[in-house]
């Protein structure tokens, strides 16, 4: 596939974005604006009851802008410790050319998402760095900005995983829907055949498609992220007995075994459940135990938390407009619609296209599914449609649109340290691939 090239497809996208994209948190200024003239225009909500709405919804994602952020800063120090960054130099050693590069970041950064979708954003930004140094060293042509939207692509498939929100949720016992679904084991919804079927097509072709993208024109990683600060920055030579326990390593590795202990028992005892917590803590767990010193871990945490500002900005706006979202029936609405006109066969599908719609809106996959599920499941119903076709629906929806929204690029742009309008282009050929793809193939699921 050497001479085959799908540059000139990018390019035109590449150039919209870089002109007309504004940063992510002004996306988020403007979409919070639209979604109360939404709010105001197509529902009997006034625009003081809107305001008070959103006011109150504003704190309803701190605790997973916690959760989110310790992923961030306790995956950094993760990477930047000593074994973790020769293992990422290995692995980033294996491709020979550029489309070998890509690829390789974008079936990584997918596999890493099948398993945990907080994996995936953080070790496939991490890759793709570790990528860029390796084909600098090597006079290997890489064009940065699309190493990073390779990295990006992968999460394309995070919904059909073992971490999958929707599936998730509706397997777990007692939540919200169970008195009228009662539990839908993950065996019916991410385990299907057919589910395995379409990743199995989406994720390898979605990497295909971010190498043939590779640009004739490269623009290089920056020269400032070229080298690990760390590697210049060796431990201070303790003198006083405070700075030698500042320095025993032992310490570092005694929490760090109970942690790793705790984590054993977890697994025995609940299986491979891979909560966004439980990731944290594995990383929490890594990095202690790989970090040289208690100083050494406190130094890498601190250079880490340089990369927050932006989640603790964005998100309790995007919690505000979930609220508005929720709480004025917006979400209802637009379901609504698409059930309007929804066949046995095609209820599927456009719940793809609505879960799709409201993503923008409510970019979590399990409180999407809180609002649309029970329009979904009454519909689902009505046209003997099996619930898991519609909730992995939905759950496609969510997936598909992340590549043109950017409240998940936020954490892997900040780990990459690119600006959002340098990638979100090539993302936008990969969202019109993978939107044929999914949508393809829950066309298919629906007539089966």
């Amino acid at each position: 596939m050497r001479g085959l090239t799908l540059e000139p497809v990018a390019r035109p996208f590449v150039a919209l974005v870089e002109r007309w994209y504004p940063d992510p948190y002004v996306f988020a200024i403007l979409l919070t604006l639209v979604t109360f003239g939404l709010a105001i225009g197509l529902t009997d909500t006034g625009p003081v009851a809107a305001v008070d709405i959103w006011g109150d919804g504003l704190s309803g994602l701190l605790a997973f802008t916690t959760q989110i952020a310790m992923t961030l800063v306790l995956a950094h120090t993760l990477a930047h410790t000593d074994a973790a960054r020769a293992l990422l130099r290995g692995v980033a050693s294996l491709p020979r050319s550029a489309f070998g590069a890509y690829f390789t970041v974008a079936m990584a950064a997918g596999l890493a998402s099948l398993l945990a979708w907080s994996l995936g954003l953080a070790a496939g930004a991490l890759l793709a760095a570790a990528v860029a140094r390796a084909g600098h060293r090597r006079g290997l042509a890489l064009d940065y900005p699309l190493l990073v939207a390779s990295a990006y692509s992968g999460f394309v498939v995070w919904h059909m995983g073992y971490s999958g929100s929707s599936p998730l949720f509706v397997a777990t016992p007692g939540h919200a829907l169970s008195d009228s679904i009662g539990l839908i084991p993950v065996t019916e919804t991410v385990f299907a055949y057919w589910n395995l079927i379409i990743a199995a097509v989406t994720l390898p072709t979605v990497a295909l498609v971010c190498a043939l993208m590779r640009p004739s024109r490269t623009t290089p990683m920056p020269d400032h992220l070229l080298t690990d600060d760390d590697e210049a920055d060796p431990d201070p030579s303790p003198t006083t007995p405070g700075q030698r326990l500042e320095q025993w390593r032992p310490l570092s590795l005694a929490i760090g075994i109970l942690l790793a202990v705790w984590l054993a028992r977890h697994f025995a005892a609940n299986g491979p459940a891979l909560t966004l917590n439980v990731v944290n803590w594995s990383f929490l767990a890594g990095g202690l135990l790989l970090a040289r010193s208690p100083l050494h871990y406190v130094r890498l945490i601190t250079r880490a938390g340089a990369t927050l500002g932006p989640i603790l900005l964005q998100y309790p706006f995007y919690a505000g407009i979930m609220g508005l979202m929720r709480d004025t029936g917006l979400v209802v609405i637009i379901s609504d619609f698409f059930v309007s006109f929804s066949s046995a066969d095609t209820l599927p599908f456009w719940a793809f296209v609505s879960g799709g719609i409201v993503n923008f809106f409510v970019p979590s996959g399990g409180g999407q599914w809180v609002v649309q599920g029970p329009v979904f499941i009454e519909a689902a119903r009505a046209l003997d449609v099996p619930l898991p076709e519609v909730i992995m629906g939905v759950s496609y929806g969510d997936q598909w649109t992340n590549m043109i929204q950017p409240f998940w690029t936020i954490p892997l742009l900040a780990i990459a340290g690119l600006p959002l309008r340098s990638v979100l282009g090539y993302c936008f050929v990969t969202f019109l691939v993978s939107g044929v793809l999914l949508g393809g193939g829950l066309l298919w699921v629906g007539a089966a």
